[in-house]
């Protein structure tokens, strides 16, 4: 007799990726797989070299193909991985959760065509400004997002990380309804030792006394970059302060090249691990340490900043902010953003608005108020920090919802949209694969013959609303050309 729910994850990162989504997936395969009540499995593309066995969960890496150099490090996983859907089947899950609305999403509506499992999709990211800031062609971009909302529509339940994260997928065309399932952060609530700040900060010009402010993330115009360089610029050379930045980027040279040109200096710590000052001056306002991936690490700069500033308008959560609260860490934070919810101006955080003029107004106060940063820092830990068991404790809660109006009728079937035919030709071929296992040669060749006659069916009516919309155009293009005349 079954007795534990089975959830099976899947995501288009997972390590050796390390981002912000396959963070949040591998966080919740480790707290699922270590529960009384659930199983889990994970499902993503496969990366060369990579030991998916020391999991202490399956993990059903699948077919990808190599896109680093156009996404920055990132495979894409195939959309019709035929073996691996088969055998996610075959471990009966219960509840399929997807962090992804592009291949993952496909892969799991196959796998719901040979389980019955429900759907849930967690909505981290805004794709749109991503679409719109890779494809230059307008009428390509609404497509490719309309696209995206229909395909999040197949699902049974929509997630989304904050508030602000569901309204962006609402205006994008989402008709539907969705909840707030925040992610959680693995680092643990407390201070850090000053031997750990000693040690990650060694090296750099961080004077006693001189405010530390806190960047962590990509180094992306869109995280509102340039709007910090130039309410930096505005406190002039009479204030003293460090506004140490970590992370890598697209952006990184372009602002490094804007700070110069203001005649701010800065420092850069090389591959080597030496710190060199910009333009040749001894001591940098700016200092760039590259990326940190060593968690501890990370939270030790935490420990040593007075304040985390965060301009940022895309980011859905904000899981920076509350590692930063962990460590008992306060943020500045544009006024209405994703990752100012939850935040009250003053009391654990504070507030501003999306220019340089607001952001500058308030670091002019906070280098003279360092110990009323600290208090609200510590507010902000005992306020927003929420770990990552107790997020996949409510995540877990949802589970079991969903299942329950499930069993009861109460959740409506989705039916397969029929102008989506990528998505088709992935579930025909899985549920092919899965009956083909099941059966003798003979039975297989007899339904093989019925899947053929179904597939050319489906072709042809394909081909036919094709023509329709050919038609359609033409006709719209001679009554044009006709008015013109």
């Amino acid at each position: 007799m079954k007795t534990k729910t089975n959830i099976c994850l899947l995501n288009d990162s997972f390590p050796p990726v390390i981002d912000g989504v396959a963070n949040a997936v591998l966080n919740y395969a480790r707290i699922l797989s270590g529960r009384e009540d659930t199983d889990v499995s994970v499902g993503t593309p496969y990366y060369p070299d990579t030991n998916y066995s020391s999991y202490p969960f399956p993990v059903y890496a699948y077919p990808s193909l190599d896109t680093s150099l156009l996404t920055g490090g990132y495979r894409a996983g195939y959309p019709l991985p035929v073996k691996e859907i088969a055998l996610m089947a075959k471990n009966k899950p219960d509840i399929i959760h997807t962090h992804c609305p592009i291949n993952s999403l496909f892969v799991a509506r196959s796998l719901r065509d040979l389980s019955s499992a429900p759907i849930v999709l967690t909505y981290h990211t805004k794709y749109d400004i991503d679409i719109r800031r890779l494809i230059a062609v307008p009428i390509l971009q609404e497509e490719s997002i309309r696209a995206l909302v229909h395909n999040i529509s197949s699902c049974d339940e929509i997630w989304a990380v904050s508030h602000g994260a569901g309204e962006n997928l609402q205006s994008l065309g989402y008709e539907g309804t969705f909840k707030v399932m925040p992610n959680g952060v693995d680092f643990p609530k407390g201070r850090v030792s000053p031997q750990a700040v000693e040690e990650a900060a060694s090296g750099y010009d961080l004077p006693d006394g001189v405010p530390v402010f806190l960047f962590v993330g990509r180094m992306v115009n869109y995280k509102g970059l340039p709007l910090l360089v130039d309410a930096l610029h505005q406190l002039g050379t009479e204030q003293d302060y460090r506004m140490v930045m970590i992370g890598q980027g697209d952006d990184l040279s372009a602002l490094q090249e804007k700070i110069s040109s203001l005649q701010i200096p800065y420092d850069v710590k090389t591959e080597s691990g030496e710190i060199i000052s910009r333009p040749g001056i001894t001591k940098g306002k700016f200092i760039f340490t590259g990326a940190v991936t060593d968690r501890d690490v990370l939270k030790a700069w935490n420990g040593r900043a007075d304040l985390f500033v965060f301009p940022s308008t895309f980011d859905t959560n904000g899981l920076v902010v509350r590692e930063a609260a962990a460590g008992g860490l306060a943020s500045l934070l544009i006024r209405n953003s994703c990752a100012a919810e939850g935040i009250e101006d003053g009391q654990n955080g504070y507030l501003c608005d999306e220019n340089a003029d607001s952001i500058a107004a308030f670091l002019k106060w906070a280098c003279g108020h360092l110990n009323e940063l600290h208090i609200a820092g510590e507010h902000a830990m005992q306020e927003i920090y929420l770990s990552w068991q107790d997020a996949v404790n409510l995540a877990v809660n949802g589970y079991y919802d969903l299942l329950e109006r499930k069993q009861s009728g109460k959740l409506k079937a989705k039916k397969q949209l029929g102008d989506d035919p990528l998505y088709t030709m992935a579930a025909d071929a899985a549920i092919l694969y899965e009956r083909y296992n099941a059966m003798s040669p003979p039975d297989y060749e007899g339904m093989l013959d019925n899947f053929i006659s179904q597939r050319e069916e489906r072709r042809k009516k394909l081909l036919e609303d094709l023509q329709n919309k050919k038609t359609e155009l033409q006709d719209f293009l001679l009554q044009r050309l006709n008015r013109n005349e």
